[in-house]
């Protein structure tokens, strides 16, 4: 498949210089694990982000910081309630059962795969209160959701409200994290707080954004902090140089560059947007665009050296990254409109 024109993915972007720079400027001995000195400043960056305290901890993956976090608010026999689209469903490879020792998956629908309080309580409501059926620990939600969505502050009060009520967990994946943050108008916080704080735990993406191997586990309970800590060096993810990997992150939030890379990928969708009319499946709210394309077109645009994804017999998916050209999404944009 061509790449000259590259629509495919965010994670087929390459990794931004100054990541490059930031990893040769770690390059000299110190201490092993998370013991380093750029490792060391993880929690105080993320705390100066969120404007609260909490802790932070690198992964390399999202899938790992997901089920990392997740299995701190539910134990094996409970269940964690998802969208029935979210990507620790879909896409995952059945990793969350892996690291929460068979906890299971709720699944509940929503509109653009986004949960509610009613679209839960549908679901979890007529679970009995008692040891024959699984009982929900904790809820799931993506920031961007995996329709390119995004979660609105009083969207997320709501859901923050009632997970609090319930006395469930409240996660959030944030592969696309800094694209829903530079939707919303550029707050971290904003993007990441339900009701009177934050969300329990966020996996805050960067390898989507510019990345190379990094993302971060953040946690506003410092009991789930520790617990992680244990449980990411069981899994294996306690990697012995772990200041190439806090490099990364550090040089990331560094003068704000993954809002700025998210920002410009959001740009960049909305030039293709902009020729897409009433093609699209999905408000473009982030860096993905979902639309409505017969088999036939697809050949037309991929004629043209477009690269993206089929999505369904119907339609096509588009991924805008921190590096596409103007001219490309400009380019694309245009032979959408001329289909």
């Amino acid at each position: 498949m061509s790449l000259a024109k590259p629509f495919l993915s965010d994670n087929a972007a390459p990794v931004h210089p100054k990541l490059w720079e930031a990893m040769r400027a770690a390059d000299h001995p110190d201490n092993p694990y998370d013991g380093d000195a750029l490792s060391q400043e993880l929690d105080a960056r993320f705390t100066a982000l969120f404007g609260r305290e909490c802790a932070a901890l690198w992964v390399a993956t999202g899938t790992a910081a997901n089920c990392l976090a997740l299995a701190t608010m539910c134990a094996p026999h409970g269940g964690v309630v998802c969208h029935e689209e979210a990507h620790i469903e879909v896409d995952e490879g059945g990793a969350p059962g892996f690291f929460l020792h068979g906890a299971k998956l709720m699944l509940a629908g929503g509109e653009g795969a986004k949960l509610t309080p009613d679209g839960i309580a549908a679901l979890i409501d007529p679970i009995r209160d008692d040891v024959h059926q699984v009982q929900p620990h904790a809820i799931a939600i993506t920031q961007a959701s995996e329709y390119g969505r995004t979660y609105r502050p009083d969207e997320l009060a709501m859901l923050g409200a009632f997970a609090k009520q319930r006395r469930l967990g409240l996660h959030m994946d944030g592969a696309r994290f800094g694209n829903a943050a530079a939707f919303l108008g550029g707050s971290a916080d904003q993007a990441a707080r339900a009701a009177s704080g934050p969300v329990d735990s966020l996996a805050f993406g960067f390898i989507k954004n510019g990345g190379m191997g990094a993302e971060a586990v953040v946690l506003f309970d410092p009991e789930a902090a520790r617990q992680v800590r244990y449980r990411r060096k069981r899994a294996g993810h306690l990697q012995c140089k772990g200041r190439y990997l806090a490099a990364q992150i550090l040089a990331m939030l560094e003068d704000d560059l993954w809002l700025a890379n998210a920002a410009h990928a959001n740009a960049a969708a909305q030039e293709v947007a902009a020729g897409c009319g009433d093609r699209l499946l999905h408000p473009v709210e982030a860096n993905e665009l979902f639309v409505r394309l017969s088999p036939a077109e697809r050949d037309v645009l991929r004629a043209q050296d477009f690269a993206f994804y089929d999505w369904g017999a119907d339609s096509a998916r588009f991924v805008t990254a921190w590096n596409t050209r103007p001219e490309d999404a400009q380019a694309l944009g245009k032979a959408i409109a001329a289909l």
